[in-house]
């Protein structure tokens, strides 16, 4: 009895031990999960110390984020970036996050030799960040310009008077908040929305008129809002040069003194969602079959949000 006792006991202590031991390594495997999943999904840059050519993407709607604002910063400091390529595909964004970016794009062009190389689209702001480079090289297809600023809203008067439904309103003055999707616009706060649009547009233009040498005539042309395909674009001098990547190296070697050859590595920016690295997390624990665990840091990355865009837009096609 005694013998069968002592055995149960042993094989308690045993389970318990296997237990013990399997969470260890459960949570040692979590663990280094975690830190190949901090190196992949954080910035992943060019290896410090080697000289090369650092290529940063513009993309998407511009906001002025400071991620990206930050990475030129961190580009424009580091010994070991030669020269820099801009790959720009954007529509553009808000007026003042465009010149955010161009001026932290001149601020890199003071240190860097630097090229936008317009892939797909470059219109309004993104137009803007590429004038900040020391040149603009687009494919002959890519679309540029869109010179031009809007101010959106909706007008919701009619549904209401259909619901039966009347916002009503105490102002301090008759255009503030003016104009407003609640009540028919005036005469008078169409005209200061007007008059807001002229005075930015003027500066677009003012830009445009600097930076590319366009005056006159051809000013008139290139900024009536519309935008060009690389080769239309050409003479008209919204841009240097028609090709890619390829084309951007070698003027860089020739008219820059950049070595040749240099490799041409990523920069982005540094993740902004702190759980983001979850993401690669699961992955990796999808690939060795743990697939609880994967459910679980599937479960704690957080949805990123989207951006609001408040303010004037220099953007091409804006969608709500």
């Amino acid at each position: 009895m005694s013998s069968e006792t002592d055995y149960l006991v042993d094989r308690r202590r045993l389970k318990r031990r296997v237990t013990f031991w399997r969470v260890l390594a459960f949570v040692a495997v979590f663990l280094a999960i975690i830190g190949v999943a901090v190196s992949l999904g954080g910035r992943r840059m060019g290896v410090p110390g080697v000289s090369q050519v650092a290529r940063v993407e513009i993309t998407g709607l511009i906001t002025g984020d400071r991620k990206s604002l930050d990475l030129l910063k961190t580009v424009g400091r580091s010994s070991s970036v030669k020269a820099v390529l801009l790959s720009i595909n954007s529509p553009g964004g808000t007026v003042t996050g465009s010149e955010e970016l161009y001026d932290a794009i001149r601020d890199l062009a003071a240190k860097k030799p630097t090229v936008a190389v317009v892939d797909g689209l470059a219109a309004s702001g993104a137009y803007i960040a590429a004038m900040g480079a020391d040149r603009i090289v687009a494919r002959q297809t890519a679309m540029v310009g869109s010179i031009g600023v809007l101010f959106q809203y909706p007008n919701v008067v009619k549904l209401l008077d259909t619901l039966g439904v009347k916002m009503e309103t105490i102002k301090s003055a008759p255009l503030k908040a003016a104009p407003s999707p609640f009540e028919p616009t005036t005469p008078a706060s169409e005209a200061a929305v007007q008059a807001l649009i002229g005075d930015t547009y003027g500066w677009f233009k003012n830009l445009v008129s600097e930076r590319r040498g366009i005056d006159g005539a051809q000013l008139a042309t290139v900024s009536d809002g519309r935008v060009f395909t690389g080769n239309q674009a050409l003479p008209l001098k919204l841009i240097d040069e028609i090709g890619g990547e390829k084309q951007a190296v070698a003027w860089l070697e020739g008219q820059k003194g950049v070595a040749k050859n240099l490799p041409i590595r990523d920069w982005k920016p540094k993740e902004a969602n702190p759980f983001g690295a979850f993401t690669t997390a699961a992955a990796v624990a999808g690939a060795f079959g743990l697939r609880d665990l994967a459910q679980v840091l599937r479960a704690a990355e957080q949805s990123a949000s989207t951006p609001v865009l408040d303010g004037l837009l220099a953007v091409w096609q804006p969608r709500s």
